[in-house]
Protein backbone atom coordinates (compact mmCIF):
# COMPACT_ATOMS: atom_id res chain seq x y z
CA UNK A 1 0.00 0.00 0.00
CA UNK A 2 1.06 3.93 -0.48
CA UNK A 3 2.15 5.55 2.80
CA UNK A 4 -0.46 6.91 4.89
CA UNK A 5 0.25 9.86 7.17
CA UNK A 6 -2.06 9.72 10.60
CA UNK A 7 -1.75 12.02 12.84
CA UNK A 8 -2.45 11.80 16.16
CA UNK A 9 -4.62 14.07 18.24
CA UNK A 10 -3.56 13.84 21.65
CA UNK A 11 -5.38 16.63 22.79
CA UNK A 12 -7.96 17.24 25.55
CA UNK A 13 -9.61 20.19 24.06
CA UNK A 14 -12.06 20.00 21.32
CA UNK A 15 -11.49 23.55 20.18
CA UNK A 16 -7.91 22.56 19.85
CA UNK A 17 -8.17 18.96 17.94
CA UNK A 18 -10.63 20.34 15.77
CA UNK A 19 -8.18 23.27 14.73
CA UNK A 20 -4.83 21.53 14.81
CA UNK A 21 -6.87 18.81 12.46
CA UNK A 22 -7.33 21.89 9.77
CA UNK A 23 -4.33 22.74 9.73
CA UNK A 24 -2.73 19.37 9.30
CA UNK A 25 -5.46 18.16 6.41
CA UNK A 26 -4.12 21.35 4.41
CA UNK A 27 -0.90 20.18 4.60
CA UNK A 28 -1.76 16.48 3.49
CA UNK A 29 -2.17 14.14 6.26
CA UNK A 30 -4.76 11.23 5.48
CA UNK A 31 -5.90 9.99 8.17
CA UNK A 32 -6.92 11.73 12.03
CA UNK A 33 -6.61 10.02 14.61
CA UNK A 34 -8.86 10.63 18.08
CA UNK A 35 -6.20 10.16 20.47
CA UNK A 36 -6.88 8.05 23.86
CA UNK A 37 -6.45 11.78 25.69
CA UNK A 38 -9.56 12.73 23.72
CA UNK A 39 -10.83 9.60 23.95
CA UNK A 40 -11.08 10.02 27.69
CA UNK A 41 -11.87 13.81 28.13
CA UNK A 42 -14.91 13.42 25.51
CA UNK A 43 -15.43 9.70 24.30
CA UNK A 44 -18.10 9.35 21.30
CA UNK A 45 -18.26 13.26 20.86
CA UNK A 46 -15.09 14.08 20.39
CA UNK A 47 -15.10 11.42 17.34
CA UNK A 48 -18.52 12.76 16.08
CA UNK A 49 -16.56 16.20 16.02
CA UNK A 50 -14.10 15.61 14.15
CA UNK A 51 -16.47 13.15 11.79
CA UNK A 52 -18.93 16.31 11.60
CA UNK A 53 -15.80 19.12 10.94
CA UNK A 54 -14.04 16.35 8.33
CA UNK A 55 -17.33 14.07 7.05
CA UNK A 56 -15.03 11.96 4.59
CA UNK A 57 -11.93 11.48 6.36
CA UNK A 58 -10.90 8.19 7.87
CA UNK A 59 -10.80 8.69 11.66
CA UNK A 60 -9.08 6.20 14.24
CA UNK A 61 -10.72 6.38 17.65
CA UNK A 62 -7.47 5.20 19.92
CA UNK A 63 -9.78 3.56 22.15
CA UNK A 64 -6.94 0.72 23.44
CA UNK A 65 -10.32 -1.67 24.18
CA UNK A 66 -9.45 -4.27 26.86
CA UNK A 67 -13.35 -5.40 27.55
CA UNK A 68 -16.54 -5.22 26.77
CA UNK A 69 -15.25 -5.11 22.68
CA UNK A 70 -18.50 -4.54 20.32
CA UNK A 71 -20.23 -2.18 22.53
CA UNK A 72 -17.15 -0.06 22.10
CA UNK A 73 -16.44 -0.67 18.91
CA UNK A 74 -20.24 0.01 18.02
CA UNK A 75 -19.98 3.35 19.65
CA UNK A 76 -17.28 4.88 18.37
CA UNK A 77 -18.95 3.35 14.67
CA UNK A 78 -22.12 5.20 15.65
CA UNK A 79 -19.86 8.40 15.82
CA UNK A 80 -18.30 8.09 12.59
CA UNK A 81 -14.95 6.42 13.71
CA UNK A 82 -13.76 4.23 11.02
CA UNK A 83 -10.93 2.79 12.36
CA UNK A 84 -10.43 1.54 16.19
CA UNK A 85 -7.72 0.07 18.19
CA UNK A 86 -7.94 -3.26 20.49
CA UNK A 87 -5.12 -4.30 22.97
CA UNK A 88 -3.43 -7.64 22.09
CA UNK A 89 -3.28 -8.04 25.42
CA UNK A 90 -7.00 -8.30 25.93
CA UNK A 91 -8.25 -11.97 26.21
CA UNK A 92 -8.82 -13.46 22.59
CA UNK A 93 -12.30 -13.20 22.44
CA UNK A 94 -12.45 -9.51 23.26
CA UNK A 95 -10.12 -9.15 19.94
CA UNK A 96 -12.35 -11.72 18.35
CA UNK A 97 -15.86 -9.29 19.03
CA UNK A 98 -13.88 -5.95 17.99
CA UNK A 99 -13.24 -7.61 14.28
CA UNK A 100 -16.80 -8.66 14.19
CA UNK A 101 -17.81 -5.15 15.33
CA UNK A 102 -15.70 -4.16 12.54
CA UNK A 103 -17.43 -6.32 9.89
CA UNK A 104 -20.65 -4.99 10.98
CA UNK A 105 -20.24 -2.02 11.20
CA UNK A 106 -17.61 -1.36 8.20
CA UNK A 107 -14.75 -0.48 10.65
CA UNK A 108 -11.27 -1.49 10.58
CA UNK A 109 -9.62 -2.90 13.18
CA UNK A 110 -6.07 -1.84 14.36
CA UNK A 111 -4.27 -4.38 16.97
CA UNK A 112 -2.20 -2.89 19.48
CA UNK A 113 0.87 -5.31 20.57
CA UNK A 114 1.75 -2.93 23.61
CA UNK A 115 3.79 -4.54 26.85
CA UNK A 116 3.35 -7.73 25.33
CA UNK A 117 6.06 -10.03 25.91
CA UNK A 118 6.94 -11.13 22.79
CA UNK A 119 5.34 -8.65 20.45
CA UNK A 120 6.35 -10.65 17.58
CA UNK A 121 4.15 -13.61 18.58
CA UNK A 122 1.47 -10.66 19.45
CA UNK A 123 1.09 -9.19 16.07
CA UNK A 124 1.09 -12.80 14.04
CA UNK A 125 -2.07 -13.51 16.28
CA UNK A 126 -3.50 -10.11 15.92
CA UNK A 127 -3.75 -11.17 12.63
CA UNK A 128 -4.75 -14.58 13.17
CA UNK A 129 -7.50 -13.16 14.71
CA UNK A 130 -8.61 -11.20 12.15
CA UNK A 131 -7.40 -7.33 12.50
CA UNK A 132 -6.54 -5.53 9.62
CA UNK A 133 -3.84 -3.43 10.98
CA UNK A 134 -1.00 -3.68 13.42
CA UNK A 135 0.05 -1.26 15.29
CA UNK A 136 3.54 -1.76 17.08
CA UNK A 137 4.03 -0.15 20.12
CA UNK A 138 5.75 0.78 22.87
CA UNK A 139 4.61 2.29 25.58
CA UNK A 140 4.94 5.88 27.38
CA UNK A 141 5.25 4.30 30.98
CA UNK A 142 7.43 1.63 29.89
CA UNK A 143 10.04 3.67 28.10
CA UNK A 144 10.53 6.19 30.77
CA UNK A 145 10.69 3.45 33.48
CA UNK A 146 13.42 2.09 31.79
CA UNK A 147 15.51 5.37 31.22
CA UNK A 148 14.43 6.19 34.76
CA UNK A 149 16.64 2.79 35.77
CA UNK A 150 19.45 3.73 33.47
CA UNK A 151 18.61 1.44 30.83
CA UNK A 152 18.73 2.00 27.44
CA UNK A 153 14.64 3.38 26.33
CA UNK A 154 13.48 0.71 24.33
CA UNK A 155 12.06 1.84 20.26
CA UNK A 156 9.58 -0.38 18.51
CA UNK A 157 12.49 0.43 15.80
CA UNK A 158 14.19 -2.39 17.16
CA UNK A 159 11.97 -5.13 16.32
CA UNK A 160 10.05 -3.44 13.73
CA UNK A 161 11.32 -5.57 10.41
CA UNK A 162 10.85 -8.52 12.71
CA UNK A 163 6.89 -7.64 13.07
CA UNK A 164 6.72 -6.65 9.42
CA UNK A 165 8.08 -9.85 8.29
CA UNK A 166 5.84 -12.11 10.16
CA UNK A 167 2.56 -10.60 9.07
CA UNK A 168 0.84 -9.65 6.03
CA UNK A 169 -1.29 -6.75 7.40
CA UNK A 170 -0.51 -3.24 7.37
CA UNK A 171 1.81 -2.52 10.44
CA UNK A 172 2.38 1.45 11.99
CA UNK A 173 5.53 1.85 14.63
CA UNK A 174 4.59 3.98 17.53
CA UNK A 175 6.14 4.87 20.54
CA UNK A 176 8.61 7.19 21.25
CA UNK A 177 10.35 7.90 17.67
CA UNK A 178 11.19 10.83 17.08
CA UNK A 179 9.74 12.45 14.21
CA UNK A 180 12.24 11.78 11.26
CA UNK A 181 12.64 8.06 12.93
CA UNK A 182 8.71 7.75 12.22
CA UNK A 183 9.10 9.38 8.64
CA UNK A 184 11.30 6.55 7.91
CA UNK A 185 9.21 3.68 8.95
CA UNK A 186 8.06 3.15 5.42
CA UNK A 187 11.82 1.89 5.03
CA UNK A 188 11.06 -0.77 7.21
CA UNK A 189 8.25 -1.94 5.56
CA UNK A 190 5.71 -0.12 7.57
CA UNK A 191 3.62 2.02 5.55
CA UNK A 192 0.94 4.08 8.30
CA UNK A 193 3.28 6.58 9.37
CA UNK A 194 2.20 8.63 13.22
CA UNK A 195 3.07 12.20 13.51
CA UNK A 196 1.77 12.96 16.95
CA UNK A 197 -0.05 16.35 18.25
CA UNK A 198 1.25 18.55 19.66
CA UNK A 199 4.20 18.62 16.68
CA UNK A 200 7.55 19.64 17.70
CA UNK A 201 9.26 20.17 14.18
CA UNK A 202 12.83 20.38 13.72
CA UNK A 203 13.37 23.50 11.81
CA UNK A 204 16.92 22.80 10.66
CA UNK A 205 15.41 19.57 8.83
CA UNK A 206 12.38 20.51 7.58
CA UNK A 207 12.88 24.35 6.62
CA UNK A 208 10.39 26.51 4.77
CA UNK A 209 10.36 29.89 3.31
CA UNK A 210 7.76 30.71 5.48
CA UNK A 211 8.86 28.72 8.49
CA UNK A 212 5.33 28.08 10.05
CA UNK A 213 4.21 24.38 11.28
CA UNK A 214 2.10 24.03 8.60
CA UNK A 215 4.69 24.45 5.54
CA UNK A 216 6.76 22.19 7.86
CA UNK A 217 3.94 19.63 8.07
CA UNK A 218 3.62 19.74 4.42
CA UNK A 219 7.02 19.00 3.89
CA UNK A 220 6.85 16.40 5.86
CA UNK A 221 3.51 14.45 4.37
CA UNK A 222 5.37 14.99 0.88
CA UNK A 223 8.44 13.26 1.66
CA UNK A 224 6.90 10.08 3.28
CA UNK A 225 4.08 10.35 0.54
CA UNK A 226 7.10 9.91 -1.95
CA UNK A 227 7.87 6.37 -0.80
CA UNK A 228 5.58 5.41 -3.02
CA UNK A 229 3.82 1.28 -2.42
CA UNK A 230 5.79 -0.34 0.58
Amino acid sequence: MKPIVQISLDLIDVDEALGTAEMAMRAGVDWLEAGTPLIIAHGMHGVRALRQRFPKTPIVADLKTMDGGYLEAEMMAKAGATHVVVMSRAHAETIKVVVKAGRDYNLKVMGDNLGCPDMVAAAKELEDLGCDYVVHHIGYDERRGIAAQGKRMPSPLDRLREVVAAVKIPVQAVGGLSLEQAIRTPEYGAPLVVLGAPLTIDADAFKTAGGDLESSLRLICEKIHAYGDV
